[in-house]
């Protein structure tokens, strides 16, 4: 049997979870003419003036799943079908004064190499998903109110705990920025990268990442870095490091057994204790932001568990730039239930489907209840 939400609860939490009641102004250091984010969406105020209603049991096939994308997804044009919807065009009038400048404009127009700059990037995806979010309000508001879980792949983890009404739009989109900046200056210091690994069965990520490793300090290279870094789907693994490691592991695909390798275009070995210089700053900006337990169920990457109170968030949230994102082990806990047993619908929300190629990978029957919140229609017609 699966809880939800009362419908008052669900309408507050994505309202004032996302628009809050505070301004980024209660950062320590709070970006230049920083917003008041509450202003520009008091109707939400009405949702907290209904009757309360009981929790009732639902069941599952009525209850919903959302899964917010990360780093890689973004592409130009992204928003450009958002922007009829009720609100959309204020998330991003209130983006760029958090960040400073124009991300709507770069979203549409690129150029897309500027897009995939970390720094860029990562704010691009939160705000483009959570734009897809208002979209989905709007066309079916019944799966938020029914929404009884959430995940985020990497920085998407920060737009889930903000729909989940754990963090405001505008403190997490500055937390978001911090993050950016710091990783995009980790990944320049070390030549480092992606790589994206198809195995099978007999593949030894382990010695492969290992004897990856010898063949760096074989160079010359002091404390080799190679890991696993994304746990995607049986057998898919992301692994990060030094680009020496990955070049090794690409020439010696066929010694592990691993049946494709491709090179991801990010700019640095994300998720690896190459991130360690990215965590400091994003700790502390974390600990000016008044983080709430959410109010639906939110995984981490780092456990592929539920967060259970604010401080696990901070704590968290904080090793996650340094620990692989266990994104299969999350899609086993969120789906796993009894033979016979419906699944909830799920939705991406954000630019890319990528997390619902995923999703089949691990649970085809789960994935048989999955959509998709397009963000790239050129119509601005919220009825087409």
């Amino acid at each position: 049997m699966c809880f939800v939400m009362s419908a008052r609860v669900a309408r507050a939490g994505w309202s004032w979870g996302l628009w809050g009641r505070r301004a980024a102004s209660s950062l320590r250091e709070p970006p230049p003419d920083a917003v008041d984010v509450a202003e520009l969406l008091r109707d939400a105020s009405s949702a907290q003036d209904e009757a309360p209603e009981a929790l009732a049991p639902r069941p599952p096939s009525r209850c919903s799943v959302l899964l917010f994308p990360g780093q890689g997804s973004q592409m130009v044009g992204m928003g450009g079908g958002l922007l009829g919807f009720p609100r959309v065009r204020q998330l991003y009038e209130a983006a760029h004064r958090v960040l400073g400048y124009d991300l709507l404009e770069l979203c549409l127009h690129g150029p897309q190499e500027d897009l995939d700059r970390t720094v860029h990037c990562q704010p691009a995806v939160f705000v483009a998903s959570l734009a897809a979010v208002e979209k989905l309000h709007h066309l079916q508001p019944a799966v938020i109110e029914n929404c009884v879980a959430a995940a985020g792949f990497s920085v998407g983890e920060f737009a889930a705990l903000v729909f989940a009404g754990a963090m405001e739009f505008s403190e997490g989109l500055y937390a978001v920025k911090v993050r950016a900046e710091a990783m995009q200056e980790a990944s320049e210091a070390v030549p480092s990268g992606m790589l994206s690994v198809l195995g099978q069965r007999q593949s030894n990520f382990s010695l492969a990442c290992m004897e990856a490793q010898e063949h760096c300090r074989s160079l010359g290279i002091e404390n080799p870095v190679c890991q696993v870094s994304n746990y995607l789907f049986p057998d898919c693994r992301v692994i990060s490091g030094h680009l020496e490691a990955l070049q090794f592991l690409r020439k010696n695909s066929a010694k592990y057994h691993f049946r494709r390798t491709k090179m991801l275009p990010v700019s640095g070995g994300f998720h690896t204790c190459l991130m360690e210089p990215a965590v400091e700053p994003l700790v502390k900006i974390l600990g000016t932001i008044n983080i709430k337990k959410p109010l639906v169920a939110v995984h981490s990457n780092v456990s592929g568990h539920k967060y259970m109170d604010p401080q696990h968030i901070r704590k968290l949230l904080g090793q996650q730039v340094v620990s692989p994102v266990k994104w299969e082990q999350t899609m086993h806990s969120i789906y796993k239930r009894k033979k016979g047993t419906d699944f909830p619908s799920t939705f991406e929300v954000g630019p890319g489907r990528q997390l619902g190629s995923i999703l089949k990978s691990c649970n085809g029957q789960a994935w048989k209840s999955y959509n998709h919140v397009d963000v790239m229609q050129t119509s601005t017609d919220p009825d087409h």
